[in-house]
């Protein structure tokens, strides 16, 4: 045969070959059994975008469902103390009808609902960080630091500088990084620390190919420890960004500082992240120290991540939101929605319950941005009043609902928080703590303009079918 059949029988091969590895791509996501929607996603972008897609599935689509971060013996010993705790005192109830939610999460997330704390609430960085930096001073024994973004910048310096000094002191350190959300900072900003004997590590490090899967779940949480007994939560990173802005505007975020038993939950969910990376459980009692009543509120850590059987702070706020009688009030910075929580929203709106929803007039990633914009005429057909905040960039992820139950912590309202991260959350059960961040709510709400569906509908044709097409990839962005 002479060359050019040669060739055409190599053309005909490397076809076949490429279209079975892309049929049975297809095969794969079928039989992985996830919900409808983002199994057509997946399938659409392996059937139009063929080479590009499979790239893609591998690097964000495989399923980690099946492993586990730590045994069930490993996280019995990990909770054994703040168990201990949590059966000393007096039977914890939640005020009307939340008491179930507060179920759901000590049955289903094994998070422990503490009395007896005190909330600090933050809606800026620099108060945050100076209150950050005093504790880390005060440190005497440990500080435990996880962020999805430490960043090499004025900000990430002087957190580093200080715990370095208190490393030289004798205090020791650890500090859990994204790999994915620190992919920019220079190795030597982190090599400082260990060479002052700060133990870092980085959260599920990407390297081509074994862990090119790993890509997509990344540790989204903000946690911070000190000596057991005080603990920082919420939506800011360490960066300078979330001190001046982006651009024109400020950087609105909240953020908690807690003291109390519910510093437990914190440090039980640093430390179990701390074990799946250092295969080091650490469980001496120096880690959960006897703690007094701090203050009247009532919390809970959750936790939720890629690799559990349950979507626990998803479940949970959907159980939050159909229990709402009164409001519902959310803050976050990107919204693209899974089915049910998209549904349970219009569901109690169209029933009565005033829900607001509070979203960046302009977002900081415009592909996401573009696709949260595409829910808001469902959502505003159900009655849900959509708030744009026009200051600056709002990255708050905050909730609050009927002066009872709110939430603070790193979830947003998409797919990826609910889906693909590892997240945290603080959940507070009293009316003071409801009350503070309902305030924050309006307040925030003065720096908005309230979208009007009949404004909404006349924008270009070509912005809908802008957001319509990015609405298709929601579930994969």
């Amino acid at each position: 045969m002479d060359v050019a059949v040669w060739n055409s029988i190599f053309v005909a091969v490397i076809y076949f070959l490429y279209f079975a590895v892309i049929l049975t791509t297809i095969f794969v996501v079928i039989l992985d059994n996830r919900s409808p929607v983002k199994t057509m996603a997946w399938i659409l972008v392996l059937f139009f975008l063929p080479v590009a897609g499979w790239i893609l599935y591998l690097f964000f689509g495989r399923s980690t469902r099946k492993e586990r971060l730590i045994s069930r013996k490993g996280y019995a010993r990990l909770s054994k103390r703040p168990m201990a705790a949590y059966q000393e005192q007096p039977s914890v109830m939640a005020e009307h009808g939340k008491q179930r939610l507060m179920d759901f999460f000590s049955r289903v997330n094994n998070a422990l609902p503490f009395s007896g704390n005190r909330v600090t609430v933050y809606t800026d960085a620099v108060s945050m960080l100076s209150d950050l930096l005093k504790d880390i001073y005060r440190a005497r024994h440990h500080i435990h630091l996880e962020f999805y973004i430490f960043e090499d910048d004025a900000v990430g310096r002087l957190v580093r500088d200080a715990l370095i000094d208190r490393a030289r002191d004798g205090v020791k350190i650890r500090v859990l990084y994204d790999d994915v959300g620190c992919w920019k900072v220079p190795l030597d900003f982190y090599e400082q620390m260990l060479c002052e004997g700060i133990e870092v590590l980085s959260f599920l490090k990407v390297r081509f190919p074994r862990f090119t899967s790993k890509v997509n779940y990344r540790n989204h949480r903000k946690i911070v420890v000190i000596d057991g007994c005080v603990g920082f939560i919420g939506g800011m990173n360490l960066a300078e960004r979330y001190v001046k802005g982006l651009g024109k505007g400020n950087w609105r975020d909240t953020h908690v500082r807690l003291e109390g038993k519910v510093v437990y939950g914190l440090q039980t969910a640093f430390l179990t992240d701390w074990y799946a990376i250092d295969r080091t459980l650490l469980t001496s009692a120096e880690y959960f120290p006897p703690i007094s009543v701090k203050g009247g509120v009532l919390g809970q850590i959750v936790t939720s991540d890629p690799v559990g059987e349950w979507r626990d702070i998803m479940q949970g706020l959907m159980m939050a939101i159909c229990s709402a009688r009164r409001y519902f009030y959310v803050q976050t910075p990107y919204f693209l929605p899974n089915e049910e929580v998209m549904t349970a929203l219009q569901t109690v709106a169209l029933a009565g319950v005033d829900v607001r929803l509070m979203l960046p007039k302009r977002g900081d990633t415009w592909l996401i941005h573009k696709g949260s914009l595409s829910y808001l005429s469902e959502m505003m057909k159900a009655g849900v009043k959509i708030y744009l905040y026009k200051k600056g960039f709002l990255h708050s992820k905050l909730m609050v609902c009927d002066d009872e139950l709110s939430t603070v912590g790193s979830t947003n309202m998409d797919f990826r928080s609910f889906e693909h991260n590892f997240e945290a959350n603080a959940f507070f059960y009293d009316k003071e703590t409801a009350m503070t961040l309902k305030e924050i709510f309006l307040t925030d709400q003065k720096d908005c303009f309230l979208l009007s569906a009949r404004i909404w509908e006349k924008r270009s044709w070509k912005n809908k079918i802008t957001e319509s097409v990015v609405r298709l990839l929601a579930p994969l962005l």
